[in-house]
């Protein structure tokens, strides 16, 4: 016999039928976490003492988790980080076997130890070189325009034992990793980031090649046109690193790239200017687009760390994270110098740390998003 309220109600009932339907809700969040993650399981695994070996039962285990995860839709975001988290009780190994593999690939489609810039070995007097984009337009390679290509490229496979790649990503924001990307034998950075006292206890200073992307000349230096001194002393924080510039990306992208050489060239400085190679950008895109990344174009850092896997035998990642947490669910900037957006549509940045993260689970590369000791 239930029990009844002056107006009727069944109170037990209501109560009941509350109390089992919380029940289910929560049931069915458990299976969703056993299901799709395991989640309990490795926020057990956090308190373990580590690092485990990278070839040790558990840690085969949390990578092949990364690895099942084909195409970045296949799991949420949060559970992606749960699984990246997971792996960081492993400590990393570079697998030779994979790697040498991987830089077979490339070395087939891309061969950056002949062809990331343009020389004047791979692009004699005379040649009529065709832009990466503006595949129409073509320019003629001038005694003048010949001159300011290096004789051959400067580096060669292998060349370096250890290379730091570095993004600009809030991610890097109180890591205090500079001393340890510092003491990398080369150092790549993108875009003329800052490294200034402010920010060095987090990313370092040394910088061997610098990418600058045309646009900034652009913007920020109106084209060189009237502000090349505070360009070259902008360009002079990076002391005697290498600049790097999509000169033959398209048309618009020459003229205002060939004056970064001329301003250095006048202020008699020792930095070497190198300009990528169309055909070698050219083929790069197409390598990521077989493994998945599909942009309208890819980012500097990717460039840069495809040829990192040319030139070193061991390449390691920072600064490279493009969702607007960190694996712990905590929100970053989206660089760690501003939180200046970029353009939407124009790179795929998810798909491209998704493809270094599966990188790092295959010990081809490290990726490193948390605090350095």
């Amino acid at each position: 016999m239930g029990y009844s309220d002056p107006s009727g109600r069944d109170l037990l009932g209501n109560r009941s039928l509350c109390f089992i339907f919380i029940c289910a809700f929560g049931l069915v969040t458990l299976l969703q976490q056993i299901l799709y993650g395991k989640n309990y399981i490795k926020r057990y695994f956090e308190f373990y003492e580590g690092p485990y070996n990278f070839n040790s039962t558990i840690c085969k285990d949390l990578r092949q988790e990364i690895m099942d995860v084909k195409v970045l839709s296949m799991v949420k975001q949060s559970e992606l980080f749960d699984r990246w988290k997971s792996l960081q009780v492993c400590k990393w190994e570079m697998n030779k076997v994979e790697a040498n593999a991987f830089k077979t690939s490339l070395s087939r489609c891309c061969n950056a130890p002949t062809f990331l810039f343009t020389t004047k070995k791979n692009t004699p007097a005379g040649t009529k070189l065709r832009y990466e984009v503006d595949s129409s337009g073509i320019l003629h390679i001038s005694a003048e325009i010949f001159k300011m290509f290096p004789d051959d490229m400067p580096f060669s496979r292998s060349q370096f034992k250890k290379c730091a790649v570095i993004g600009n990503g809030g991610i890097l924001k109180n890591s205090k990793c500079g001393k340890e990307i510092d003491s990398a034998n080369f150092v790549f950075r993108c875009n003329l980031p800052p490294i200034s006292d402010k920010y060095a206890i987090d990313v370092g200073y040394k910088t061997d090649i610098v990418t600058i992307n045309p646009s900034i000349i652009t913007e920020r230096f109106q084209k060189l046109e009237k502000w090349r001194k505070p360009f070259y002393e902008v360009l002079q924080t990076y002391e005697n690193a290498s600049v790097v510039l999509p000169a033959f990306y398209n048309t618009r992208n020459t003229e205002v790239s060939f004056r970064v050489k001329y301003v250095l060239d006048d202020f008699d400085s020792p930095q070497s200017v190198f300009y990528f190679h169309p055909q070698y950008l050219l083929n790069v895109q197409r390598f990521w687009m077989m493994q998945g990344v599909r942009a309208k174009r890819l980012s500097s850092g990717l460039m840069l760390v495809t040829a990192a896997m040319e030139l070193c035998e061991e390449v390691h990642l920072y600064g490279f994270w493009a969702f607007p947490m960190n694996p712990s669910g905590i929100f970053i900037t989206h660089h760690y110098y501003d939180n200046v957006k970029p353009r939407p549509g124009f790179h795929a940045m998810p798909n491209e740390i998704f493809n270094f993260l599966h990188l790092h689970s295959r010990g081809i590369l490290q990726v490193h998003t948390g605090v350095c000791r």
